[in-house]
């Protein structure tokens, strides 16, 4: 992909090379389809199936034999290049519905507001996403793996959860309409069959899309 301190802006496969789209939004969108809040009814494979026309921006016109490769590359892409952690536990965040508490925690550990910036790779993202200290977010999180768990909330977290339960519980996604008519009429237009069987078992672990770049921070155990 490239070396430890290199930030890829393309996807070398065979003898070919392929645009991505690099910048957080775009993979948070991407996240939000692989797993599934944007269209539940969608089985595994259609969601990597739309989050590689998401991804490439030239994805109708490669090569088929090209996918099994293209896919691993995106797979590894959303991970930063890290080796898979194995199977994700637990849902414990939401990309969408936290987005307030992680920009603010990403821009503090940036020492900028990156909502502001007209571009930002993902991999840079996500060094300060895992920069994220103590704050509101990793309290949501805390809460949630305790209620998940079965354990007692301390008395101040009780109190937190009482006054931010909207905030905690997690819930369905609520994403654009518009967006993903669009999407599931591309996918209607050319299902891609047997496109499950190229891909990869566990490897979306950016925040995976599995612990890493997933849906959400997962609990281990």
């Amino acid at each position: 992909m490239t070396g430890a301190w290199g930030l890829p802006t393309r996807a070398e496969i065979e003898d070919r090379v392929y645009e991505i789209r690099t910048d957080y939004r775009d993979i948070l969108e991407v996240l939000r389809w692989l797993d599934g809040g944007a269209a539940p009814e969608l089985d595994r494979g259609e969601r990597w199936y739309v989050a590689m026309r998401l991804f490439y921006p030239d994805f109708a016109a490669m090569p088929r034999q090209d996918w099994p490769e293209a896919t691993r590359f995106l797979a590894e892409f959303l991970a930063a290049g890290r080796p898979g952690s194995g199977s994700p536990g637990p849902r414990l965040m939401d990309w969408q519905q936290d987005a307030p508490l992680i920009a603010a925690g990403v821009s503090r550990a940036a020492g900028q507001d990156v909502r502001a910036l007209p571009y930002l790779h993902w991999w840079s993202f996500l060094g300060w996403f895992d920069a994220i200290g103590e704050g509101a977010f990793a309290t949501v999180v805390g809460i949630r793996d305790k209620l998940r768990r079965g354990k007692k909330l301390e008395p101040w977290e009780l109190e937190f959860y009482r006054s931010h339960r909207a905030a905690v519980d997690l819930r369905p996604d609520a994403g654009g309409d518009e967006e993903k008519q669009r999407l599931l009429a591309l996918l209607d237009g050319s299902r891609p069959g047997k496109a499950a069987a190229t891909i990869p078992g566990e490897r979306r672990s950016a925040h995976g899309t599995g612990d890493r770049a997933g849906n959400g921070r997962r609990a281990e155990g």
